[in-house]
């Protein structure tokens, strides 16, 4: 029911519940005979909740050792990027991790302290707007509901409170390799080597003889610890440097990180690594793309960071089966075949139109051959 729901675009497991007991043909896809209850969505979202995290990784890897059984898994490069996922949680329900107090409470007694005595809500709503030295920081605040939730700059520049999604993507096959959910904000210096171990992991697992050799991301997970750790693991790295005015000095550092930040800055300035910068570009965003927009995780309607990973897990899984499915039927997406019946008759009659227009050809031709080849037999 959660491939159903990244098929379908659902986002909460109601909406999923509500579709699979509308359509008889996603009734049968689930293996439930007509008169079969469809689990509501209590019953998903307690199912989800009890299944540990492993079984979603076995679901996760199995699919992957299918794109292996097809061939359209290699292994060898990864491009590694992120993006953020909304989270059931609202910046306007925190609370103060020292005195519990809300947001309210707290500007009320910052309102008082500065000489305004009972205050409105307009008043206060004024007042917090113009107070100097406004900050709302993950150290002081937190979400009751959702205490994994952090506060977090979205994409389109608005702040939420939010999780983080990383994406390993297969840069030979567009299959993604590994996806993990990290908090809105944790730094991605400090996530990238997880997730590339995952992605060795994973492919490992799912029967890729190849190791992983190379890791591609941009400029934000640029950093002289990640490099080198990369090197240490026998992984190249393709990773972008931050742009600076100052030249950088080693002076009392290890030769190694030196040599190591040395050589990824002459791999991305190479041709091969101007080559795996843009596929990283084009397939990281594409999978966030699918799995996100179309597929409706853009926004979780979870909570925890174990439960938004397990929901997003089966996303991206659902994710590399249609890919699967795409690279084997040469069909875009899943719902291109219900047209393809169609689209063969069409097919087949402009075929017959094409032959019957080929027999008057040949007719008319041999009709004006007739009397040439009478006289020259005469």
């Amino acid at each position: 029911m959660l491939f159903v729901g990244n098929f379908e675009g659902l986002k909460s497991h109601r909406s999923i519940s509500w579709r699979c007991t509308d359509s008889r043909s996603l009734g049968d896809f689930l293996g439930l005979g007509p008169t079969d209850p469809v689990p509501n969505h209590s019953c998903v979202s307690k199912t989800h909740k009890r299944l540990p995290e492993e079984v979603f990784n076995e679901v996760f890897r199995f699919i992957l050792s299918v794109a292996a059984h097809k061939g359209l898994l290699w292994g060898k490069a990864i491009g590694i990027d992120s993006t953020t996922i909304q989270a059931n949680a609202s910046m306007a329900r925190q609370v103060r991790k020292d005195s519990g107090k809300g947001w309210k409470d707290y500007t009320k007694k910052l309102a008082n302290q500065a000489g305004l005595e009972d205050p409105t809500d307009d008043e206060l709503r004024q007042f917090d707007r113009n107070r100097p030295g406004k900050k709302v920081s993950n150290d002081d605040w937190e979400n009751p509901y959702d205490p994994d939730a952090t506060i977090t700059r979205m994409k389109d520049g608005t702040t939420r409170m939010a999780y983080k999604a990383e994406h390993a993507v297969d840069l030979d096959t567009d299959i993604v390799v590994a996806a993990t959910v990290h908090p809105g904000n944790a730094p991605d210096t400090q996530t990238i080597i997880d997730t590339a171990i995952d992605a060795a992991v994973n492919a490992e697992q799912a029967g890729v003889e190849n190791d992983l050799q190379a890791i591609v991301a941009d400029k934000g997970y640029h950093s002289t610890k990640v490099v080198t750790l990369a090197t240490d693991l026998g992984m190249r790295a393709y990773i972008l440097e931050r742009a600076s005015p100052n030249q950088r000095r080693w002076t009392d550092k290890d030769p190694a990180e030196q040599r190591a930040v040395y050589n990824a800055r002459r791999r991305t300035q190479s041709e091969r690594g101007k080559q795996l910068s843009r596929l990283r570009s084009e397939l990281t965003e594409r999978s966030f793309a699918h799995v996100c927009n179309t597929g409706g995780a853009r926004r979780t309607w979870l909570r925890g960071l174990a439960s938004v990973t397990k929901r997003h897990l089966m996303m991206v899984a659902a994710r590399n089966l249609s890919t699967i499915m795409r690279m084997i039927f040469g069909i875009g997406g899943p719902r291109s075949m219900q047209g393809l019946r169609a689209l063969l008759q069409t097919a087949w009659i402009h075929f017959e139109r094409l032959l019957s227009a080929l027999d008057r050809l040949v007719a008319a031709l041999v009709a004006l051959m007739a009397p040439w080849s009478r006289a020259i037999s005469g």
